[in-house]
């Protein structure tokens, strides 16, 4: 069979630059990893994928503050994958597992790391599964945009009080040396740093409560707070204006971007607040969607084919239409990956068989069993056809 097999590193050389320029076109960076793994001379042919590169800025420590501190940490833009593992139609319409995770070039600090160098490989670190090098072409890779991590310094002793960062160019025209500001949501304060100053404040223009979720999105900033409270941050002049749903709910909310598209606020919360006991297969979810321009949430019962990802990764999203017909992941729905070892997608209009249910909200589907197999430092999840109440394990 090998000797069937095509020897692209025959190909003549002249060919290459072309196959370069298609690929730069190309919305899928891990043809550009595949075709760098070929041979040396098409190693040095393809630029590695900018999306996938790691740009990084040295910050002061924030370790101490108020008081100021000498050390520096690091931050860096780390590029986030969904991996589907490959296998036969018949199968994947049963089950299929994914990996959704950061990924570097071999730093222990990331979740998935490319291999050096053949990388037509990622090392795999997942809690409970010992670190393995999986072939990339044994996997459908979806990109899932970015998030920001701040490196250089030990987590574990600050446990609890890192709750992640979010970062913003300040160049307009991108013109000369680059300008940023960087929002640190830490210990129970927001702190703020801009590269012009390079030193951490206070930021004292938004609610005076634990931040439970932050964001960016067209170039600002977007904060939940542990009364509820959201707030839109301006870069410029750090002021923060009031961004509440006409009607608020006694709920949990995330915000979960779609790029530069969408973004949305999904309010998690329990019909029966005074029930003696949660019953969480009954926890239900309003959503909605911001209308930038009338500054309002607009409710709604349609993602557009989105699958959302609250929890892990700065909230994150991809498109169903990424996947094959049958491969567990199903468009509109949201899928929380902290909500035990074993959970449902949330679709819209789910018949529960209760007649006091209301039909008109987001409600757990039983079609999709969800295991969460791994959530620290990569999420693992399997997905399993459950409509007939299957029960399948590998």
């Amino acid at each position: 069979m090998s000797s069937m097999m095509p020897d692209w590193s025959q190909l003549p050389n002249e060919l290459l630059p072309l196959i370069s320029k298609k690929l730069e076109l190309d919305d899928y960076c891990f043809d550009v990893v595949h075709a760098r793994s070929v041979c040396r001379s098409w190693r040095s042919s393809f630029p590695f994928p900018s999306c996938m590169l790691r740009p990084s800025y040295s910050l002061p420590s924030f370790v101490d503050f108020p008081l100021e501190n000498k050390e520096l940490c690091t931050l860096k833009k780390v590029p986030l994958f969904l991996f589907r593992v490959r296998g036969p139609a018949a199968s994947a319409a049963l089950q299929c597992e994914y990996l959704l995770g950061g990924i570097g070039q071999d730093e222990s600090d990331y979740r998935l790391a490319l291999s050096s160098p053949l990388q037509c490989s990622v090392k795999v670190n997942a809690r409970g599964i010992d670190p393995t090098l999986v072939n990339v072409l044994d996997y459908q890779v979806v990109p899932m945009g970015y998030q920001y991590r701040i490196v250089g310094w030990d987590p574990e002793r600050w446990i609890g009080y890192y709750r992640g960062v979010v970062f913003l160019p300040l160049n307009k025209d991108g013109e000369g040396q680059e300008e940023f500001i960087v929002i640190l949501n830490y210990s129970k304060v927001l702190l703020v740093l801009t590269s012009a100053e390079m030193r951490w404040k206070r930021l004292t223009t938004v609610p005076n409560y634990q931040c439970t979720d932050l964001v960016t999105f067209r170039g600002r900033f977007y904060a939940v707070f542990l009364t509820g409270e959201i707030v839109v941050i301006d870069p410029y002049s750090l002021e923060a204006t009031p961004l509440m749903p006409s009607q608020p709910l006694r709920s949990v909310n995330h915000l979960v971007p779609s790029g530069d598209d969408e973004l949305y606020l999904v309010e998690n919360f329990n019909p029966i607040p005074d029930a003696d006991e949660l019953d969480f297969n009954r926890f239900t979810c309003r959503v909605s969607r911001l209308d930038e321009e009338a500054g309002v949430w607009v409710v709604v019962s349609d993602l557009g084919g989105r699958v959302l990802f609250p929890e892990h990764f700065g909230n994150v999203s991809c498109s169903a239409k990424e996947f094959p017909d049958g491969c567990g992941v199903s468009g509109n729905s949201i899928l929380f990956t902290n909500e035990g070892n074993v959970t449902f997608a949330y679709k819209y209009g789910v018949h529960t068989g209760r007649a006091e249910d209301e039909l008109n909200i987001w409600r757990f589907s039983g079609e999709k069993r969800v295991t969460i197999l791994s959530t620290s430092p990569t999420v693992a999840l399997r997905v399993e056809d459950h409509s007939e109440n299957l029960a399948l394990d590998t």
